[in-house]
């Protein structure tokens, strides 16, 4: 399964963004979906995740209550919705794959990453 991530762009604090990250080549169905950002100068983060089994969701502390992650299995595509938009939120992010993962699946378990969209929040 390749990976494309996109729909980064700058936007204003408090506004939102939408991100996708969309399948080819197969399917999500198997596939806990992780979404993480790198910031300049910090190390990649974990964002949020969608479980392959349940579709159950879980997010970082940070964006807890502003982002939500959900996938469209018709659309063989994986959503990032952010709202609330804070400059800290500046990254560029990322979609990744672990096929069977949980949502405590760490960085190292996912195997398959998508190139990375570019997210600018200004203040």
């Amino acid at each position: 399964v390749q990976l494309q991530a996109s729909g980064g762009g700058l936007v204003q604090a408090g506004g939102s963004l939408r991100l996708s990250c969309a399948a080819s080549g197969g399917t999500f169905s198997h596939y806990t979906v992780g979404w993480f950002r790198q910031a300049p100068g910090k190390e990649r983060e974990f964002v949020a995740v969608n479980t392959w089994s349940a579709n159950y969701s879980q997010y970082a502390d940070s964006v807890k209550g502003r982002f939500s992650v959900f996938r469209d299995s018709a659309e063989n595509t994986v959503y990032l919705q952010m709202n609330s938009l804070k400059p800290e939120d500046t990254a560029v992010y990322y979609c990744a794959t672990n096929i069977r993962g949980s949502h405590l699946s760490p960085q190292y378990e996912y195997d398959n990453w998508g190139q990375g969209t570019l997210v600018t929040v200004s203040s």
